[in-house]
């Protein structure tokens, strides 16, 4: 029998599943890697292009709830979206597998398996992730990032292209689901660190005891469970960018080690006294106000400064209605590539509806709502209904919002007289193309 040419990873803290596993499915595919150690998984992913990788759900002994296996999920789907992921149970938890797939991973499967049973779906996985590389190879030169005609994203993204060629550390404020990590991301694509790794490190989701072991490393002997060395995600990130998001939520008494670490430009596991050598790129996120907090002495001043040296807003959906329209289309899209398929439109009312809807949750919330409705619409039309934005409340134009339209309206006019209405010209130091502007023109029945 021909093996497939794969390399699975499977990540099981017994050594007698890993063996299992290992004896079963290296008669069907060509290599077969194990872990016992989760947190070495980054490490293998940034070393070997791995097709699949079947997840235990729980690694510790008493604990069945299978956080560990949905935290790792996440971690895997970051660092490597074209990785497929098959989650693994002993306690049939399906809850948590269920909340798993909607995480991204491909399937579940109960331990003990039945041997046929987990070949038919490594072999689907596999089947899947060829099909999620070529598409991401066809894709690759397309531009996948929506940016916006609105001045404030227009000036966000400029000063992003501006400061990617540079190793200045940037701070990236904004409200949840702004799109915090894909302007990380987008600034580490146009750096010249692209080639090397991206590591996203979300800090709100780490607690007081593993932060220093996660960031920094350690030794073995460190502590109980150290049994070998391991890097942090500093060192997993050498040469290429550090993402640190929600870094307003880190401690009072972890701030000033992970300082040490950004001023120094150099690591120290735990357990070890000599110091590693960094050379990396350090992207910083929060949603929360570190000026203010800076001022309650909640958070150091002397980290502030040393995380913004340029620091980007990012701004909130309800202030970029006119690119509400064009960003719910592009997510459409999307949305219907990952289904494959392509016939889905909006109803009218619909796209009237979500312009004046107040998206609390931001870009986030609109993703989900469309995905939802792809889901649930029939005939191809996507109707308010199926967005289930008849029950949300409206935002209504309030006299603050009469006097920024007024703002906005005088702002035109002066630009497009100060050009002698040359169209090209005065959208340019607008920050807004050409059809933009035409359509804020027509909105304040400017005349050219």
């Amino acid at each position: 029998m021909k093996k497939t040419n794969a390399q699975i990873l499977v990540i099981d803290d017994q050594e007698d599943i890993l063996f299992a596993s290992k004896m079963v499915l290296k008669k069907h595919f060509e290599t077969i890697f194990t872990l016992t150690d989760p947190k070495k998984v980054i490490r293998l992913l940034s070393e070997n292009e791995i097709d699949v990788v079947l997840l235990d759900m729980n690694y510790r002994i008493g604990f069945e709830e299978g956080r560990e296996g949905i935290y790792l999920l996440k971690e895997i789907k970051t660092f490597s979206p074209k990785t497929v992921v098959i989650l693994m149970t002993a306690f049939g938890k399906v809850e948590t597998a269920v909340e798993g797939l909607k995480l991204g991973a491909f399937d579940y499967i109960l331990k003990p398996w039945d041997n046929d049973k987990l070949v038919s779906i490594v072999k689907s996985a596999v089947d899947e992730s060829r099909k999620v590389k070529k598409k991401a190879s066809t894709e690759e030169k397309k531009n996948t990032v929506f940016i916006g005609n609105s001045p404030s994203i227009q000036k966000a993204y400029s000063l992003a292209e501006k400061v990617a060629k540079t190793d200045a550390n940037v701070l990236i404020l904004g409200e949840n689901g702004t799109g915090k990590f894909v302007l990380a991301h987008y600034i580490h694509q146009n750096s010249n660190r692209k080639e090397q790794p991206f590591i996203h490190v979300d800090l709100g989701s780490l607690n007081d005891n593993i932060f220093e072991s996660e960031l920094f490393g350690y030794a073995k002997g460190a502590f109980t469970d150290a049994k070998t060395d391991t890097p942090g995600r500093f060192e997993l990130a050498q040469n290429g960018t550090i993402f640190l998001d929600e870094i307003g939520n880190v401690p009072l008494h972890l701030q000033s080690k992970l300082l040490q670490v950004i001023q120094n430009k150099s690591v120290t596991r735990l357990g070890e006294a000599k110091s590693r050598q960094l050379n990396v790129r350090i992207i910083t996120a929060t949603n929360i106000d570190l000026k203010n907090e800076v001022s309650h002495k909640n958070f150091r001043e002397d980290l502030f400064y040393r995380i913004n040296t340029m620091e980007i807003l990012l701004p909130p959906l309800r202030e970029r209605k006119s690119d509400i329209v064009s960003l719910a289309l592009f997510l459409l899209e999307n949305i219907l590539e990952k289904y494959e398929r392509s016939e889905i439109v909006f109803d009218e009312k619909a796209l009237e509806q979500m312009q004046k809807h107040s998206w609390n949750g931001n870009i986030r919330e609109m993703e989900n709502r469309i995905e939802r409705a792809v889901i649930l619409c029939e005939n191809n039309m996507i109707t308010i209904s199926d967005l289930d934005l008849e029950t949300i409340s409206i935002v209504e134009e309030t006299n603050e919002d009469k006097q920024l339209m007024d703002i906005e309206k005088a702002t035109i006019e002066k630009v497009l007289q100060k050009h002698n209405y040359n169209i090209s010209k005065s959208a340019d130091e607008l920050g807004l193309s050409r059809a933009s502007l035409y359509r804020r023109m027509e909105k304040f029945e400017l005349k050219s």
